[in-house]
């Protein structure tokens, strides 16, 4: 090869890795990059989130899972609530947010969520803003759909 072809070559490695690098510093990529990796508030998962379809449910929690919703993203926690008229996912959170807020939820308990109806996955599924238990409040969106967590990475 000549000396002109290594350089071009050269030149083309490092603009991957250039490339590479740029995209692991963007918020939710990358290990711990950003909002806890891709919960942040811009992002496609967090912008699912629809103000004009805000609703308020109660029920009972019939199950709670962890799930992944999306590429580069940390698992978050749902639940299913079973109301008098459907069973129903409600994503809560990123599991290391979730963890810190000293509320958690199990098969049994009686809760009011607010929050907005989408489908994800082809189902129903509500994105929660606040749950209700008892008489503790998680809080979990502002009214504006922006997450609770935005910008506290994995503090």
């Amino acid at each position: 090869m000549k000396k002109s072809g290594r350089f071009i070559s050269l030149i083309g490695i490092l603009a991957l890795v250039l490339a590479a690098t740029a995209a692991w510093a963007q918020p939710g990529m990358g290990p711990g990059g950003g909002q806890g990796r891709g919960w942040g508030a811009g992002d496609a998962y967090s912008r699912m989130y629809n103000p004009k379809t805000v609703e308020t449910l109660s029920g009972e929690v019939v199950s709670v899972e962890k799930f992944t919703p999306g590429r580069q993203m940390s698992y978050g926690v749902h639940f299913t609530l079973k109301t008098a008229k459907e069973t129903i996912p409600v994503h809560l959170g990123p599991s290391w947010y979730m963890e810190k807020q000293g509320m958690t939820f199990a098969s049994g308990d009686k809760v009011e969520v607010t929050g907005s109806r989408i489908t994800y996955e082809g189902q129903p599924t509500i994105i929660a803003g606040e749950v209700k238990k008892g008489e503790k409040v998680l809080k979990l969106r502002d009214a504006a759909g922006v997450p609770a967590w935005a910008g506290q990475g994995r503090r």
